[in-house]
């Protein structure tokens, strides 16, 4: 036996009068989606439920990243709706990417209702390790701040 709702009549009132919310069939929510990096690389996923993996494409222009996916109407006809809230239409999302990025090798896979992009840091970008090696005092070169007419250099 169903229950009436109030809050569920608020919702349905202030959708009407407002038009459509987020999260319903017109509008979809935004794509939720997780970030971070592991040794060289960065690896984002993203939730697109229900998505056809054709639909899902993966660019890179000036140094943003973008993810678009389309979720289909649903073809069920003749049938009496209970409640629809699962939504249908477009997800769009754009990331920046710093520097560090090797645009050139990244790679993208979709499973399972998951995309998954993973972006390689750039080898120089990686953070490394100077050696320092000893040196003899008398071989340190000091440069003294002059006029600029005359400079020289003392050891």
């Amino acid at each position: 036996m169903l229950h009436p709702d109030p809050f569920r009549d608020i919702d349905r009132l202030a959708a009407h009068l407002l038009g459509t919310s987020p999260g319903s069939a017109r509008v979809p929510l935004a794509m939720p989606m997780d970030l971070y990096r592991s040794g060289d690389h960065y690896v984002l996923h993203a939730d697109l439920p229900g998505v056809d993996p054709d639909s899902v494409d993966v660019s890179i222009d000036g140094g943003v990243l973008t993810v678009t996916a389309q979720r289909s109407e649903r073809t069920e006809h003749d049938v009496q709706w209970l409640n629809s809230e699962r939504f249908t239409g477009g997800y769009m999302r754009r990331l920046s990417l710093g520097q560090d990025i090797d645009v050139d090798h990244i790679a993208a896979t979709y499973q399972n209702g998951v995309l998954t992009v993973t972006l390689p840091v750039a080898a120089r970008a990686e953070p490394r390790h100077i050696e320092i090696t000893p040196g003899a005092p008398d071989e340190t070169k000091v440069i003294e701040p002059s006029d600029s007419s005359d400079q020289h250099t003392t050891t």
